[in-house]
C-alpha cells in the first residue's frame, strides 16, 4: 500500500489474510494489492483514512489516463474487497461503482471453420490440445491442466479440475474427441499431464496461443481465433442444436445466468449424457508428416 505509515505493514498483511480466507487465487491477490497500492500512492496516504470521494477520484483519474474497462473494475473489485471486508466497513463497496462493460459479440466460427482451423495446426499435441478445447468448452487454463487420469472413458466425462475460482467441475466426453485423444496418446504416451510440457509440467498455455495464431493464418481466416473462441464457438453450436441453457451453463463453468443468467445445478448423468458439437465434424486427427 504506501510505506507512509508504521500501520500500513499490518494492514496489508490483514487484507492478504482476508484473501487467503477466502480463498481468492494468488494473481488475484496480486492484483489487488497492487490496485489497493495504486490508489493509496495516487492520494499519498494510507487506503484506511481515505474515503467514497477518494474512490471516486481516483476512478477519474484511471479513466482520464485510458485504462481499460477491465482493469477498472479490477480496482473496483480490489478496492470493494478492501473496504468491505478488511475494514468492515458494509456501507461502502456498493457504492463503488464499475466501469460499464462494452457489449462486444465474441467471434464465433463456424463448424466448417472449426474444421478448417483444426486441421491447420500443425503439432499433433497442439492439436489434440485445441480440439479438447473446442469439443469440451475449455479455457486455456483448462486444457493444459488436464492429467491422463482426468478423462474418464467408463463415465465418458471428463474431470476439469480448479477451474476458475479454483472450483472442479465434469463436462461430457465426446465419443469422437475420446477417439482423437486415444490416436494421440498411442502416438505420443504422456504420462502425467495429458499435454506435457518441459520437465514434469504441462504444456504452456502460450502454445496454444501461438498454435491458434499459426493454425488462423494456415487456414486462411479472416477472424481472430483463440483458444477462447473456440470456447464461445462450443457454446454457440450447442445453443444453435437446442441444448438447455442450464447445461450449458455448468458445462462452462458459469456461476450464474448472468454469464450464461442463474445457477442450476445439472446431475453428471445429463452432461454425460449431452453430445458434443465435436462429433458433427469429421478431421484428421494426425497432422500430414
Amino acid at each position: 500500500m504506501t510505506d507512509a505509515t508504521a500501520a500500513v505493514s499490518p494492514l496489508r498483511r490483514r487484507m492478504i489474510d482476508d484473501m487467503s480466507l477466502r480463498n481468492l487465487s494468488p494473481a488475484t491477490q496480486r492484483s489487488y494489492i497492487h490496485a489497493v497500492k495504486r490508489f493509496s500512492q495516487y492520494h499519498g496516504r494510507s487506503p484506511d483514512r481515505l474515503g467514497l470521494e477518494d474512490v471516486r477520484a481516483f476512478q477519474v483519474y484511471l479513466v482520464s489516463q485510458g485504462v481499460s474497462w477491465g482493469a477498472l473494475n479490477q480496482t473496483v473489485c480490489a478496492l470493494r474487497f478492501f473496504y468491505g471486508v478488511t475494514l468492515d466497513r458494509a456501507e461502502i463497496p456498493e457504492r463503488i461503482a464499475y466501469a460499464r462493460t462494452p457489449r462486444k459479440l465474441p467471434a464465433i466460427l463456424s463448424a466448417d471453420e472449426v474444421v478448417r482451423f483444426l486441421e491447420a495446426v500443425s503439432s499433433l499435441k497442439a492439436r489434440a490440445a485445441l480440439t479438447t478445447a473446442y469439443a469440451a468448452g475449455l479455457r486455456a487454463s483448462e486444457a493444459v491442466s488436464l492429467k491422463v487420469a482426468d478423462i474418464d472413458s467408463d463415465r465418458m466425462l471428463i474431470q476439469v479440475r480448479h477451474g476458475k475460482g479454483a472450483k472442479d467441475r465434469a463436462v461430457m466426453l465426446s465419443p469422437q474427441l475420446l477417439g482423437v485423444l486415444r490416436t494421440y496418446w498411442r502416438l505420443a504416451r504422456p504420462e502425467e499431464w495429458l499435454f506435457p510440457g518441459r520437465g514434469d509440467k504441462p504444456i504452456d498455455v502460450q502454445v496454444l496461443h501461438a498454435a491458434c495464431r499459426s493454425a488462423t493464418k494456415a487456414a486462411g481466416l479472416i477472424k481472430r481465433v483463440s483458444v477462447h473462441t473456440l470456447r464461445h464457438s462450443f457454446a454457440t453450436h450447442l445453443l444453435e442444436s437446442g441444448t438447455d441453457i442450464r447445461i450449458i451453463q455448468v458445462l462452462l463453468g458459469h456461476g450464474n445466468l448472468s454469464t450464461t443468467a442463474r445457477y442450476t445445478h445439472v446431475a453428471t448423468s445429463t452432461i454425460a449424457g449431452t453430445q458434443s458439437p465435436f462429433d458433427r465434424l469429421t478431421l484428421e486427427v494426425v497432422p500430414p508428416a
